[in-house]
């Protein structure tokens, strides 16, 4: 029975905004959105409007930090001021700085930065819109946005949370279940394969809550990393009819 005072996650079987536990929000993803990106993707996950962009492979400045033997990615994550309702102070904060290392890091593994020594390959990621799971948002806009731009990868990278409201695993948490919930865990992969590149939690789960809640990501993941698929190949069968269309075949 809810106490007073206390929010009720779960009604008639459905989460406060209608999904069931295993239910991923609406997701859009437009590939090649900025004309003066090598690579660019707009990503939007429920109420996240998220924008990547990425330059590169282009010659690292400074020189000094260059690394001879491979590639150096910069990941740059960002809340634009007006994203949430109280007005964000602009400029890098400490947990933006936090998101940025680890959405690097979970790239990392599948970017064939060896193919680029010396150069540097910057991924922006802004948040126009936040509804809780940005950095899942963010890593999903900025792996399409990786292979827009040509960057030779072994495959995409795909993110998803998944957490733990009034009792129950659930995924893809949204604003209320995230700032109340029990427990939150973002979670990245290379979704063909099963392989994690990032796992983050807040809060506790026991073993079994860990592994069913891992269960519920992996699977979508695998639907996340379908629609990146679709979006990119769409993407590049339009480029390919507008390239017909100028030589009038």
């Amino acid at each position: 029975m809810k106490k007073e005072g206390e929010i009720e996650f779960i009604k008639d079987g459905k989460r406060v905004d209608g999904r069931r536990f295993d239910e991923l929000r609406n997701i859009k993803i437009e590939v090649g959105v900025l004309k003066r990106a090598d690579g660019s993707c707009y990503f939007e996950l429920g109420d996240n409007k998220v924008l990547a962009a990425v330059y590169g492979p282009r010659e690292m400045h400074p020189r000094h930090a260059q690394d001879a033997k491979m590639a150096v990615v910069k990941f740059r994550y960002n809340m634009a001021p007006f994203s949430v309702d109280d007005r964000k102070r602009p400029g890098p904060d400490r947990r933006s700085v936090e998101i940025s290392k680890v959405s690097r890091e979970a790239l990392d593994p599948v970017i064939l930065r060896e193919y680029y020594p010396k150069a540097a390959i910057e991924v922006y990621v802004e948040i126009l819109q936040s509804d809780a799971g940005t950095r899942t948002a963010g890593i999903n806009a900025a792996s399409v946005a990786l292979a827009d731009a040509g960057v030779p990868m072994r495959d995409l990278v795909s993110s998803v949370a998944v957490g733990k409201v009034g009792g129950e695993i659930v995924l893809d948490l949204n604003a209320v279940e995230d700032n109340y919930g029990e427990a939150d865990m973002p979670i990245a992969m290379i979704a063909r394969r099963n392989t994690i590149t990032a796992l983050q939690m807040d809060g506790n789960l026991t073993k079994d809550e860990f592994e069913k809640g891992l269960k519920l990501a992996m699977k979508a993941c695998q639907q996340i990393y379908e629609l990146q698929r679709a979006a990119l190949i769409g993407r590049y069968n339009k480029d390919e009819s507008a390239k017909s269309k100028d030589r009038g075949t």
